[in-house]
């Protein structure tokens, strides 16, 4: 699922013959950096009501990055450095990406590993 996502963004890029795009992918590797940092590898932070400084900030972080990938070929789009179709296709692949990670949650959830 991951390599099909990157796979579409590569895609959005070659097909409207623009690398403007590859913005968004930036972004795909900084939305796991706070669960690296922060929250040890796991991402059972994420779901629970435990606060304090650095939990809250590694949240913040991972809100952010997630929301700048859907921002980033938005805003590509308004200035018209993108297409259309480029931004629709960004928006699956960070659909497929989300599912993805989704997916890895789950499993990493799961004691049957």
């Amino acid at each position: 699922m991951f390599s099909s996502s990157i796979l579409l963004q590569i895609l959005a890029c070659a097909l409207y013959n623009n690398w403007w795009p590859m913005l968004s992918a930036l972004m795909y590797v900084l939305v796991p950096m706070p669960c690296l940092f922060f929250g040890g590898g796991s991402t059972q932070f994420l779901t629970s009501r435990d606060g304090g400084g650095w939990i809250d900030a590694a949240k913040f972080l991972t809100g952010a990055s997630a929301v700048g990938s859907i921002a980033i070929p938005i805003i590509l789009r308004h200035a018209h450095m993108i297409s259309t179709g480029a931004m629709f296709i960004e928006f699956v692949s960070f659909l497929i990406f989300v599912c993805t990670v989704l997916c890895f949650h789950h499993a990493s959830l799961e004691d049957d590993w």
